[in-house]
């Protein structure tokens, strides 16, 4: 049996730097995304906006409060705001008109996660903001059961739906 030392000796030294390498990698905390897709009913895959999923998470069941935007209660555009505050580190308008205009309208079919979602019961005005997560479904503050997540395919939010936004 001949022994190729040359070959073990590259070997050992590539096992060697290889074992020595930090990964750069995120830790991710796989508990609160299985949690949180269950909550929110959204498979989280590796590409997706975790930080997206955890935070929306924590607002689930948290009850309506007009002109709210705590966790003790909150509005749907004092969540939108809570949520771009925490996720984007951004501060966006608090009232839904002016999240609307603060945005560039996109297409029901472009939405992509963190996207606004504006409805009304008018036309005209918009009464109603939420935040698209992924496979037609966003969350929201709902007037009746607080914050929850919504499928955009459900009568009422294709009869109300105005257009999607993204915040510039």
């Amino acid at each position: 049996m001949r022994v190729n030392f040359k070959l073990i000796f590259i070997l050992t030294g590539l096992i060697l730097i290889l074992s020595s390498c930090r990964t750069s990698a995120p830790r991710l905390d796989y508990q609160a995304l299985a949690r949180a897709s269950i909550l929110l009913g959204v498979d989280i895959n590796m590409e997706d906006n975790h930080k997206l999923y955890l935070e929306s998470a924590e607002w689930i069941g948290v009850p309506y409060r007009g002109g709210g935007d705590s966790k003790r209660g909150t509005d749907c555009s004092g969540l939108t705001y809570q949520i771009y505050r925490k996720v984007y580190r951004t501060q966006v308008p608090r009232n839904t008109e002016d999240l609307r205009k603060e945005s560039t309208k996109v297409a029901k079919r472009n939405l992509r996660e963190g996207d606004l979602v504006f409805f009304s019961s008018s036309r005209k005005k918009v009464a109603h903001v939420g935040i698209y997560l992924k496979n037609g479904k966003f969350i929201h503050a709902s007037t009746s059961k607080g914050v929850i997540v919504s499928r955009l395919s459900e009568d009422y939010y294709t009869r109300h739906w105005i257009s999607g936004g993204r915040i510039r």
